[in-house]
């Protein structure tokens, strides 16, 4: 929208979600557009990714129906690689690979004043980050109110990472800083408090870093009432962390930086094989360095399914991670994204990929279909037990001593929690306590008592107010509710606050030995 130039005041910019009904939506564009008239060219563009292809495709089906001489383009990265035989480029009159700025507007003016453009496929333009005109004046006083603000201090990334598209990059490239300051200080004064930056190597250039994190710095304190406090997060580089970066970072109070890690993989011979670089011992340090000695909240990341990695290996890997404490584990399974190189293993490692968004792996020789349904599950359950921050105590029961295998302690109850459920979702927060307290008291033949005491403690701790069947007899009398304008992701961090370094001694163990699954 912001690199529309002499077509800005006939555009009109609008966003859905992937979950509002096609139809409605399609009545909306229609709406926007207006009569059609045989004279007068109107062009739609639409960014298609991995988790809005299928509704994005049923919505031109609908609106080629409705009005076939509207001219559809569509861009992004699910339309940049691999096109031949995508239904939704069939159906599409246009398709900008790549990079739009520069080609979308070009393609526009084209269509509506002519020449006419011969090619239905497009390889976008890559201008000089200086002649793109920043985006961040577009956001109204809603969007800065009520929402993320996506920041680019840079774009591309110099590593090749064969699961990732930015693999296919030759490099970062950094927009100006001077500029980008300058537009962050006015969405401050707008209001804005919430901001995601989306670079995939934030801390590959330390002075920009750090000017960066000095800018947030210099702006903590008095905030307006519907923005209760800053919120900046970055994807970083997990092993580049110099000293000079550690001491602008450890000066954030807590609930202010968000650090985004990819780990992936601690196999190092996976990590070879994905062409992925990182130095372990490093990574190992800086993590225990955040940990220990910043304010910073930790989210990282591991991926199953990479070729050669078998169950066994990542739960040594999780177990390595989940000892370095960080607040947030997320656990994804490999997707084999459209022109990412990771497809090279397919045939050496038995890969077999979904045909359909999200092409998520189906097996592989080291894991078969049945344990990559099994790990699916259990990420589920982790992201409800684990990343909610609510079950801190009970789940230091559930993972065991140290000297255990917490992946294996998760899977033997996520195998469990499944053949009595049947279910992955609507779990609610009541359920998961009575659930653990069943399986910990009797299936594991832990103390009741110290099974209640502890999810009684999280229970009250996580702000819920009805009444679990396991806890009714010793659950307070209720409070009236309190209104909490705290948005969401600061509400998470807060809960990971409140209970994380809690400590619980040691945990009576079961009175017959749980043998390990062979598997992991």
């Amino acid at each position: 929208m912001a690199n529309m130039g002499a077509l800005r005041s006939r555009t009109v910019l609008r966003e859905f979600t992937i979950s509002r009904d096609r139809r409605e939506i399609a009545d909306e564009l229609l709406g926007l557009l207006g009569e059609a008239a045989p004279a007068r060219t109107q062009v739609l563009g639409l960014g298609v990714y991995i988790w809005n292809l299928t509704q994005t495709c049923e919505l031109v089906r609908m609106l080629k129906h409705a009005r076939p001489a509207l001219k559809i383009v569509l861009g992004g990265p699910e339309v940049s690689h691999e096109l031949e035989g995508q239904e939704i480029v069939g159906l599409a009159d246009h398709v900008v690979t790549g990079w739009g700025e520069v080609s979308f507007p070009k393609l526009c003016q084209a269509l509506i004043d002519g020449p006419r453009p011969l090619m239905k496929v497009i390889a976008g333009e890559q201008p000089p980050l200086s002649q793109i005109a920043l985006p961040y004046a577009e956001y109204s006083q809603s969007d800065l109110a009520h929402r993320l603000l996506y920041i680019e201090a840079s774009r591309g990334c110099p590593f090749k990472c064969e699961f990732c598209l930015s693999s296919l990059d030759k490099t970062a490239w950094a927009f100006d800083l001077d500029r980008l300051l300058a537009a962050l200080d006015d969405l401050y004064r707008r209001g804005a408090r919430n901001f995601k930056f989306v670079d995939r190597t934030f801390n590959l250039k330390i002075d920009n870093a750090l000017r960066i994190l000095q800018f947030f710095f210099d702006r903590l304190g008095p905030v307006p009432a519907f923005a209760p406090g800053l919120s900046v997060h970055f994807e970083v580089i997990p092993d580049h962390l110099p000293d000079r970066l550690k001491q602008v970072i450890a000066r954030f109070p807590p609930g202010v930086l968000q650090f985004e890690l990819g780990i992936q993989t601690f196999n190092v011979e996976v990590q070879r094989r994905i062409s992925r670089q990182q130095d372990e011992a490093q990574t190992l340090a800086n993590l225990r360095w955040l940990v220990e000695s910043s304010c910073v909240h930790l989210h990282a990341d591991l991926i199953f399914g990479l070729p050669g990695e078998s169950m066994r290996s990542f739960a040594q890997g999780f177990d390595r991670l989940l000892a370095l404490r960080p607040h947030e584990i997320q656990l994804g399974m490999l997707k084999r994204l459209r022109g990412t190189p990771i497809g090279r293993h397919s045939v050496t490692h038995a890969m077999v990929f979904r045909t359909d968004p999200p092409y998520t792996v189906l097996q592989t020789d080291a894991v078969a279909a049945a344990d990559m349904e099994r790990f699916a599950r259990l990420a589920r359950y982790w992201d409800l037990l684990g990343n909610s921050g609510r079950f801190k105590r009970s789940l230091a029961i559930l993972l065991g001593p140290p000297e255990q295998s917490a992946f294996c302690a998760l899977l033997r109850f996520s195998d469990w929690l499944w053949a009595r459920t049947r279910l992955t979702s609507g779990l609610t927060p009541e359920a998961l306590v009575d659930h653990l307290f069943e399986y910990l008291s009797r299936e594991c033949a832990i103390d009741a008592d110290h099974c209640r005491s502890a999810l009684l403690a999280d229970y009250i701790d996580s702000g819920a107010r009805a009444r679990p069947r396991a806890l009714q007899s010793v659950l307070p009398v209720p409070r009236p509710a309190t209104r909490q304008s705290t948005p969401g992701q600061q509400a998470r961090q807060r809960q990971h606050r409140a209970s994380r370094f809690l400590q619980l001694g040691p945990t009576p163990q079961p009175s017959a030995p749980v043998a390990e699954h062979e598997e992991a």
